[in-house]
């Protein structure tokens, strides 16, 4: 674990050296590549310019594993080009602070979530090699393992189960290379190979997505629908034609354990497939199967199908962008028959070019682990559907750029929710919750 440790570390500084430098970059960095290199490194991947094709989108790795959004989604970044390599650094980070009312559920927390992404890629051969690393240092600022989240349930704290809370990330997010290998004008067979990563199941993951990009805290839906994206073990291998990529994984299904400082390795024991379609520039959609085995520590002889579905529409507007995505995910207990299944649709509009309006709605279904909350499960527990729960979010915020090249923001955002007859004696009939962050995010160019 200790090489992956020192690979990550230093991925990342060198990717932070490299983004505060990037203004500064001349065209001196240019004259270390021949003409050649030159050529194929703007070809695949251009600075601070949308991808044409869905080839290109994929080539540019912006999002969470192999996961894609629609081509003409922004991603802001600092980037720059030293001795052939493409250098790329992007990050979101939210300093927040939550008041939640539920009864005696409720917890306030001030806290930060948080990611850093570094990335540096070359022609190799035929194709387009890639290195990527991505941190979070949420192991140190969310304390207790968790954050309050009303309703969310998965994975454990001090060897319980976590109800009414997230886990923060492990501090190695992903770690891993892809190679793209161009077999045609319109093909393309790429490869993916991490200790950490996300395999080919479900969209884009929440904390990437341009539609939830103003948005600090954790959909409920999260391990229905894309939990998966900080596996261990992870190979995946995708070929791409025209609008249409297939891809298929192998990784070890357990989540993450509760100390998140630490690499966690095991067998491949899980797979995945996903379809991705890429009709137009502004839509993307895609359709996973995955089999997991054991995913949850308080549960080991229990292995999950998962299903997950998903439209995502992006629109450029002036001075601005719109962007939504709609998700359905499915698991299914190959221990009891038991199934839970949630929908999400989310939207964040940046305008005038500062400010952002966005929105989640939820609606997911809920098991019994709520009722005892964070206390021993009974003997003999076992898990069942009580009803569904809805979340209806909406949030603003503001850019007010006190830094060049860092998107500072301002924003508060209220959640309701509605709860299920079983839960009401629990939470009240009206629980909700407010937060109030500062957003930092580099990028260079137009792209916020």
């Amino acid at each position: 674990m200790r090489p992956y440790y020192a690979i990550a570390l230093f991925l990342f500084l060198v990717s932070v050296t490299v983004g505060q430098s990037q203004k500064n970059a001349t065209q001196d960095d240019m004259a270390d590549m021949s003409g050649k290199q030159r050529a194929q490194t703007a070809v695949s991947k251009p600075m601070n310019m949308q991808p044409e094709t869905f080839i290109k989108e994929i080539e540019q790795h912006a999002t969470s594993g192999t996961s894609a959004e629609p081509n003409s989604t922004p991603v802001p970044m600092l980037m720059t080009m030293k001795r052939g390599w493409m250098l790329m650094f992007h990050a979101n980070v939210f300093i927040l602070d939550e008041q939640q009312s539920a009864r005696s559920r409720g917890g306030d927390k001030f806290f930060s979530t948080n990611w850093f992404m570094g990335m540096a890629d070359h022609e190799a051969g035929a194709g387009l090699f890639t290195i990527r690393s991505m941190l979070t240092l949420e192991p140190a600022t969310i304390s207790d393992r968790r954050y309050p989240l009303l309703f969310q349930q998965g994975e454990t704290a001090y060897g319980l189960p976590i109800a009414d809370g997230q886990h923060p990330h492990d501090f190695v997010m992903e770690l891993a290379a892809l190679y793209d290998l161009k077999l045609g004008e319109k093909s393309l067979l790429s490869f993916y190979a991490a200790p950490v990563g996300d395999p080919a199941l479900g969209p884009t993951a929440y904390p990437h997505r341009a539609s939830a990009a103003e948005n600090p805290l954790a959909a409920l839906g999260h391990h229905q629908e894309d939990s998966t994206h900080i596996a261990e073990d992870v190979v995946t291998v995708g070929i791409t034609y025209g609008i249409a990529r297939i891809e298929a994984s192998g990784f070890h299904g357990r989540e993450p354990d509760e100390f998140r400082w630490g690499i966690d390795q095991g067998k491949i024991d899980s797979w995945s497939t996903r379809l991705t379609l890429q009709p137009a520039n502004n839509w993307s959609g895609q359709y996973s199967f995955g089999r997991i085995t054991s995913p949850e520590t308080l549960f080991p002889a229990e292995n999950q199908e998962r299903m997950t579905a998903s439209i995502m529409y992006n629109r450029p507007l002036h001075n601005g962008n719109w962007a939504s995505t709609a998700v359905w995910g499915r698991t299914h207990s190959l221990q009891d028959n038991a199934i839970f299944n949630s929908y999400l649709f989310e939207s964040t509009v940046r305008f005038r070019t500062r400010n952002y309006i966005w929105t989640r709605i939820e609606d997911v279904e809920r098991s019994n682990e709520l009722i005892p909350g964070e206390n021993p499960l009974p003997t003999n527990f076992a898990e069942e559907a009580i009803g569904r729960v809805e979340g209806y979010t909406l949030g603003y915020g503001h850019d007010i750029d006190l830094v060049p090249h860092l998107a500072s923001a301002i924003g508060a955002q209220f959640t309701a929710y509605g709860v299920t007859e079983t839960l009401k004696p629990i939470y009240g009939s009206h629980p909700f919750t407010v937060a109030i962050f500062v957003r930092l995010r580099p990028f260079s160019g137009r792209e916020r």
